[in-house]
């Protein structure tokens, strides 16, 4: 999309400095805390003068093959130390870094590279065979820099295309480490291409000043906003401050969100290349880390069975916080957790690409989903009229104040997710609620999702809370499947925990103690595992097919 979009920034709860840009708050921090622990990959330990001067080399090296202010870079790559700092190095230089689902076909691969018009793509030698098979149908894309060595097969293909081809790891000790780039601007960008499980993904971009504020919680997520790079610097304990496990994969929202927010803070980041729930758990104790972060029940379960597992021979007092973002996390599996940790806190954060940070999810005793009041979030209905407090009507969550400018190169799903309601751009996600009469909103689920079955409407997030409360099961996802008497049924795909099961029968009487019978499932699909994203993102389109649905 081009530049003449509405400014965000122009609507009073959005007011605040314009100018901060993460690369910034980043050195800053640097400064004060230059031989602190910042990142810990796979045992691996670095300071934040060792990243910082890492991402300044990688600044250079990118610079050197082309890239300039306002480019699009690719990160295809799993998490690492080089992954994190090009993140970092992207924003030094003032380009946008694209993130990659590494599970993506070499379909998707293409219409993300295409589409965002990256003119670079950085690449973990692991997907080099992908990454060969790709590299015929790009169309922007000029350079493809490697990390962990040049495959022949990637080589020969970028030769044949005419793009050049750099060997990370050959190239960069040749780099400067110094800090001598343009000041990085409020103004810059930053895209994140989301969803993919129903259709093609979409980029979702943000100004830099907005998404620090949205996203990165203002430098601040436990208390009032800081608004320049020095303030948020003040704040930073010099003896170092929370370490803190991440389990999410870094070309996640949440994964990057909740690095880059600990990084304001001073932390000291855990992270791994790939998920193992027991390798998280021994680490978390093993390194004496005060929080433990993962994206909803496809990363909170396992997380939670290793913890009942393993609580008895590993030390985990110094945790006091489980946190999840950028998922559901169903009460059965936080319930479970706080019945093993009793003096744990936990926390799940409701969020999304497109609006941030929104705030905390509470649960009830009923299971119901609700967020807190408050002059950035609210409820419109189907023709963007503004539902009142106390309304039994459903309707449309929407987000206000720090927003993206939109969807990268797509103004007609742009006009739709982010109108003007009342004078003010505001964002549309397609989550669903109801306001209650202080003003809290009760989430229902996603609106695309909703099965429609003779009339009455059903939210899978609401079927799936309540199959996870069975003992018996380990992870579930509810969607429609077609019937020829009410246009659709709900059905629901269910793993179980190992060595135990229960009948459909079982299952279906254990529902109908908590849900209307319209709601429980008609059909159970039993299978060995769920399908997720590596950042535990269900994937409906796989479940539909599973209960025979289109």
């Amino acid at each position: 999309m081009s530049d003449a979009v509405a400014d965000p920034t122009t609507d009073p709860l959005a007011g605040t400095n314009p100018d901060m840009n993460e690369a910034a708050v980043f050195e800053a921090v640097v400064d004060k805390t230059p031989d602190n622990l910042l990142l810990t990959m796979d045992g691996e330990d670095h300071t934040y003068r060792q990243i910082d001067e890492l991402a300044n080399q990688l600044g250079h090296l990118l610079q050197a093959n082309g890239v300039a202010p306002r480019d699009h870079v690719a990160l295809y790559m799993k998490n690492g130390t080089i992954h994190m700092a090009t993140i970092m190095a992207a924003m030094k230089i003032r380009i946008a870094g694209i993130n990659v689902n590494y599970r993506y076909t070499p379909a998707e691969l293409v219409y993300l590279f295409n589409d965002s018009q990256s003119v670079a793509v950085m690449v973990d030698s692991e997907f080099a065979e992908t990454m060969a098979e790709v590299v015929p149908q790009l169309e922007t894309v000029r350079t493809v820099l490697v990390s962990g060595g040049v495959a022949p097969v990637l080589a020969a293909a970028c030769e044949e295309k005419g793009i050049a081809v750099v060997d990370i790891d050959a190239e960069l000790p040749a780099q400067s480490t110094a800090r001598d780039f343009e000041p990085a601007r409020g103004d810059d960008r930053w895209i994140v291409y989301t969803g993919g499980t129903t259709g093609f993904p979409k980029g979702v971009e943000w100004e830099m000043s907005d998404y620090y504020y949205a996203c990165l919680s203002g430098g601040n997520p436990y208390g009032d906003k800081r608004h320049s790079p020095a303030e948020v610097a003040e704040h930073v304990n010099p003896d170092g401050g929370f370490k803190v496990v991440v389990s999410a994969p870094l070309m996640h929202g949440a994964g990057l969100f909740t690095l880059l927010t600990f990084v304001n803070m001073g932390g000291h980041l855990i992270m791994f290349r790939d998920f193992d729930p027991e390798t998280v758990v021994r680490t978390t104790a093993e390194r004496q880390a005060h929080m433990l972060v993962f994206v909803g029940d496809g990363m909170g379960v396992p997380i939670t069975d290793q913890i009942v597992a393993l609580k008895e021979e590993i030390d985990l007092s110094t945790l006091f916080m489980v946190s999840s973002g950028g998922g559901i996390w169903s009460k059965a599996s936080r319930d479970r957790l706080v019945e093993a940790l009793p003096n744990i806190m936990t926390r799940d954060n409701f969020g999304a690409s497109e609006s941030g940070n929104d705030g905390e999810l509470a649960i009830t005793e009923k299971a119901e989903l609700t967020i807190p009041s408050g002059p950035k979030i609210g409820l419109i209905d189907e023709s963007n009229n503004p539902i009142k407090p106390g309304s039994d009507e459903i309707g449309y969550i929407v987000r206000r104040g720090h927003i993206p400018l939109g969807y990268w190169n797509d103004p007609e799903k742009t006009a739709k997710t982010f109108p003007v309601v009342e004078g003010r751009r505001v964002s549309i996600l397609g989550d669903m609620g109801q306001i209650r009469e202080d003003g809290t909103l009760v989430f229902l689920g996603r609106g695309s999702g909703c099965i429609n079955t003779g009339g009455e409407k059903v939210f899978p997030e609401e079927v799936e809370q309540a199959l996870k409360a069975h003992p018996t099961v380990h992870d579930a996802l509810v969607a429609g499947a077609p019937d020829e008497r009410y246009g659709q049924k709900v059905a629901a795909v269910v793993s179980f925990r190992e060595g135990q099961s229960a009948t459909t029968e079982e299952l279906t009487e254990f529902l109908r103690q908590s849900l209307a019978n319209y709601k429980v499932p008609k059909t159970i699909v039993d299978v060995p595992e769920i399908r997720r994203s590596p950042a535990g993102k269900a994937d409906y389109k796989w479940a539909k097919a599973q209960v025979g649905g289109n």
